[in-house]
């Protein structure tokens, strides 16, 4: 594995862990699990947005 596919899926773990952390924080019932739920949302478009620029560039590298 070369260094691009380590840090994408490195990215792709993190958007992964995010997710189930945002899932998990939903099904509290209480005002902090929403507004926690709403932070780990965030955090999972940043996480995808990253992700989706090191494939991009790593697709520019390898051409």
């Amino acid at each position: 594995m070369n260094f691009f596919t380590v840090v994408v899926l490195a990215a792709v773990f993190a958007t992964v862990v995010s997710l189930i952390s945002g899932i998990s924080s939903m099904g509290t019932d209480h005002r902090i699990g929403r507004l926690d739920s709403a932070h780990w949302m965030v955090r999972r478009v940043e996480f995808h947005a990253v992700a989706f620029l090191l494939v991009l560039l790593a697709i520019y590298v390898a051409s």
